[in-house]
């Protein structure tokens, strides 16, 4: 197997958290730089300006002769991860005067059509440029004609400059990853059914129908145009070969560290700390009497309502609480960032007061949301939930919460990290209908809470394989048949498995529980890198 000696890898998400690529990388990353010490190098955008970026440490020191020699406005240091590899952050804003001539040479090069270009696209577009340029100066800068060195973009985001590489250094081995396709999670959204028809659309076509063009193609172009296109699961490789005309050469699934979740005695401090912060705000919003051994539930992720399987879960949460078999009171959180304006006061006095979990015996208006928010009226977590009555009301055996805000620590509601909340969770629910690999039910089964998905999820796929049939909750994992029709079949199945996991005995949740942090041993990185090594290989054999 042909291993390189260095490797550049970008994206929009290198010291700059805003989702699960974020957490591919970083947990990633300690693997490889203990591989490739110091010649791994990341490339990210320079998106905090004068700012100082909490996930950068910045070194002058490092590549010191090439930071003068070089033209490109960069910050050098290190990401502040485990591994703290180096990573380069470039300013992309001067290449946006220049925009019109890197398209038009783009066009000739690869015809990737930029013509219809919006939103983010120019802006993703100017830093994939720069990022390429970073690569082509370090590998003139360094001398590494005679080395093995490897390229990975991530996303269509990063696609220019993989293009950039693959016509200016051939001799570097380029690899591209998407992790979702634009016109497949588009097909999604727009409440098109994708699967069962996934074999007679025609991406370009569709892309033409939902406004897609520009990212379809630049995306397109890409992985046609690398030595090696790769995504993270065998969902996401069929969705490529069908929308995209190209079959991927390697599937790359998405494993972790568990670093960051705590052992004995911190593992036990932590869960009742999150346990009593979450009954305590279910009690400042409903005013309800909640028991110490409340079923707490939730669901988190970006806000793709449909996509995600929003609406699925509210459906369910509904549902249950009618259902006879529930056995236990349910708090269910929604953690999904909206339009968030400023926490509410009112909860905010309430917290502050309370003494205990259970201060309050009335509930304040619009008890099932924590922040304000821009656009309450159109908003859909709260629109689903008014219109089948779901208030929270006292009688209500499950009570939904909406948390609309990043849980970064300082939402100023809970206070409290992502990390540190799910680990007081019981149950988490991720009803996947788009979702490539799924990063939500892997943190959770690592912090020991059993999870419900699908197999729409290719976290869900992987769970199956792993049982080698449909994965259940005495496993730690429910995936759920999912399909493009059978959406009230999936809320019913969510509804009727937390119903029995409320009638568990201590030792039967103890056991589930044990069974899924077991589980997510089995994707840690140091299983799954391997796959990332065959990339390389097929990638630089290409060269020789």
């Amino acid at each position: 197997m042909v291993k390189p000696d260095y490797i550049f890898e970008s994206s929009w998400e290198v010291c700059n958290k805003v989702g699960g690529i974020y957490t591919v990388l970083s947990t990633r990353a300690k693997t490889l730089q203990e591989e490739f010490t110091d010649k791994i190098i990341f490339i990210g955008p320079d998106c905090w300006g004068d700012k100082k970026n909490p996930f950068f440490i910045q070194d002058d020191n490092l590549l010191a002769e090439w930071q003068k020699a070089t033209s490109l406005k960069v910050k050098v240091g290190r990401w502040d991860i485990p591994g703290k590899p180096i990573s380069i952050l470039v300013d992309f804003a001067p290449f946006f005067a220049e925009k019109n001539t890197i398209y038009a040479k783009l066009w000739e090069d690869f015809q990737v059509d930029s013509l219809h270009a919006y939103g983010d696209y120019d802006e993703a577009s100017m830093f994939s440029y720069a990022a390429g340029l970073v690569v082509e100066s370090l590998y003139k800068f360094l001398k590494l004609e005679n080395q093995k060195v490897i390229y990975q973009a991530n996303e269509w985001m990063c696609g220019l400059g993989a293009l950039y590489i693959k016509k200016n250094i051939p001799a570097i081995g380029t690899i591209f990853t998407t992790h979702a396709t634009s016109i497949g999670r588009s097909i999604a959204g727009n409440n098109k059914p994708l699967y069962e028809y996934l074999w007679a659309y025609n991406g370009d076509q569709m892309a033409g129908e939902l406004n897609m063009q520009a990212k379809h193609s630049i995306e397109k172009q890409t992985a046609w145009n690398v030595d090696c296109f790769t995504t993270v699961s065998d969902i996401t490789a069929t969705e490529c070969k069908e929308l995209m005309d190209k079959p991927v050469d390697v599937v790359l699934p998405n494993g972790f560290e568990d670093d960051f979740v705590p052992k004995g005695a911190e593992f036990t401090k932590k869960r009742n700390a999150a346990r009593k912060a979450l009954l305590k705000l279910a009690n400042a919003l409903t005013g309800s009497q909640f028991p110490e051994d409340t079923l707490i539930i939730g669901t988190s992720g970006r806000y793709e309502f449909r996509n995600k399987g929003i609406d699925v879960f509210i459906e369910a949460m509904n549902r249950l609480n009618y259902d006879e078999k529930l056995q236990k009171p349910v708090l269910a959180f929604i953690e999904v960032p909206a339009w968030v304006g400023d926490p509410r006061q009112d909860v905010l006095e309430r917290l502050q007061k309370a003494k205990g979990l259970n201060t309050y015996d009335t509930p304040l208006e619009l008890p099932m949301i924590t922040h304000n928010l821009h656009n309450t009226l159109e908003d859909k977590v709260l629109n689903m939930m008014k219109s089948y009555g779901m208030w929270n009301r006292q009688e209500d055996k499950v009570k939904v919460i909406f948390i609309p805000s990043y849980l970064n620590g300082d939402d100023g509601i809970l206070n409290m990290p992502y990390y540190d909340v799910i680990i007081g969770k019981d149950l988490s629910v991720y009803p996947s209908y788009y979702e490539p690999w799924g990063y939500t039910p892997l943190e959770s089964i690592a912090f020991s809470v059993p999870c419900i998905t699908t197999d729409l999820a290719g976290f869900g796929v992987w769970a199956n394989t792993i049982k080698g049939a449909y994965s259940e909750i005495e496993d730690g994992v429910k995936t759920i048949r999912r399909t493009d029709y059978n959406y009230s079949e999936v809320a019913d199945t969510i509804k009727d498995t937390v119903a029995k996991y409320s009638g568990f005995t201590p030792a039967q949740v103890k056991k589930c529980r044990t069974k899924a942090s077991q589980l997510s041993k089995k994707a840690l990185w140091k299983e799954f890198i391997k796959y990332y090594y065959q990339a390389y290989d097929f990638a630089l054999r290409t060269k020789d």
